[in-house]
């Protein structure tokens, strides 16, 4: 499809936009209007983005866009009944991380194979690192949905689910960069584990697909000059 062709383009750029509108969007739009109107908005925008980042793929177009078409239904259902079961919420959980887990592998495989290293490689690069966030978000939201007060620091704000969610998206992000602040804690084993599980996935994409890009510039510009 030619359209899509064209938005493919522009896939990193996209994609990197809307992380960059979902972290920071609440920065300059009021906190409440932006989390219960805009941010779901930028989500799908993201969500979509995604699908296109594999539409090369039949197979891996299809199976994202199966996702992408459940999670607006989830989204849609959510915003109609914002009271949902246990079960709804695990379902919603499961199928962001399977959608970002796919994108963000896919990701790194195109950043990987990139043989010149341009504009789109570099931002794919950052895209991958902010991706790896939100799944390390999604991995420590369900472990405190099934394991509850597995991280300490929380209950310091208010204790609705838009403040747990915010913290545990900032404490996803501060461990898997190793900064650390020591605000919110890991209490439980698994939560302790999920930690370090995620900074060393943080440490493993620095270390090793910046340096494999860096490397294929250092040799490309060898080459040009």
């Amino acid at each position: 499809m030619p359209m899509l062709d064209r938005f493919y383009s522009y896939r990193f750029e996209l994609f990197l936009a809307t992380q960059f509108a979902i972290l920071f969007g609440s920065l300059i739009i009021p906190v409440r209007l932006f989390e219960n109107w805009i941010m779901p908005i930028f989500l799908l925008c993201n969500l979509a983005s995604g699908v296109i980042l594999a539409s090369k793929k039949k197979d891996l177009f299809r199976f994202l866009l199966a996702f992408f078409i459940v999670l607006i239904f989830v989204s849609f259902a959510e915003l109609i009944n914002p009271k949902t079961n246990k079960i709804f919420n695990y379902i919603k959980l499961g199928s962001y991380f399977i959608f970002y887990a796919t994108v963000t592998v896919e990701i790194i495989k195109q950043v990987w194979k990139a043989k010149v290293v341009g504009k789109n490689v570099i931002l794919g690069l950052v895209s991958g690192y902010i991706s790896l966030g939100l799944l390390s978000f999604f991995l420590c939201l369900t472990i405190e949905i099934v394991y509850p007060n597995s991280f300490s620091g929380l209950a310091e704000a208010n204790t609705t689910s838009t403040d747990v969610t915010d913290q545990l998206m900032y404490f996803s992000y501060i461990t898997l960069m190793t900064i650390g602040y020591g605000d919110i804690l890991p209490v439980t084993t698994i939560a302790q584990k999920a930690s370090v599980f995620i900074g060393l996935i943080g440490q493993f994409y620095l270390v090793i697909l910046t340096a494999i890009v860096v490397g294929k510039y250092i040799n490309q510009s060898a080459v040009d000059n």
